[in-house]
């Protein structure tokens, strides 16, 4: 059985200027350390989380489980809404295509999300920290999507 992938994801939302950001960093089965930083202007927390969530499995290798941490309630909360869809109740109205992706990812059983306790010096605030510098910058710039430094992530607490 392959070795699993951790992700550690966490997001920025700034609602007063509907301004997201998030950061991952990954650990691959190998052992490689990775991570990225995005954000985007113009959007609500919910479309911020099915964004992160996106960037955060995008190019995972097929059949390896990859179990993902985060603090972000909007991004645990995907699973519950993507069940509640299914039985018919509250389906989403917007964002159908990310709804699909998550719900692809999600269904496939090699993704299992969990809740990260923020700790000092942990990923999950590494992440946190990053994230919040992609909303700055997404606020100032734009859209935009970066790797996260190597030097940088050798600090991940990984």
């Amino acid at each position: 059985m392959p070795a699993t992938i951790r992700i550690w994801l966490e997001l920025a939302h700034h609602a007063a200027f509907r301004v997201g950001g998030w950061a991952f960093v990954r650990v691959d089965a190998a052992g490689q350390v990775s991570g990225t930083a995005a954000g985007e202007r113009r959007l609500d927390p919910g479309r911020a989380a099915l964004l992160a969530l996106r960037a955060a499995l995008q190019g995972l290798p097929p059949g390896v489980p990859a179990e993902l941490s985060t603090a972000s309630a909007a991004v645990l909360a995907i699973p519950r809404r993507l069940a509640a869809a299914e039985a018919g109740q509250d389906p989403p109205g917007e964002d159908l295509d990310l709804w699909a992706q998550a719900a692809t990812a999600l269904r496939s059983g090699q993704v299992a999300l969990r809740r990260a306790e923020p700790a000092p010096g942990s990923p999950a605030v590494f992440a946190a920290a990053w994230a919040e510098l992609a909303r700055d910058r997404a606020k100032d710039k734009g859209a935009f999507s970066a790797a996260i430094p190597k030097p940088n992530l050798a600090k991940a607490g990984v």
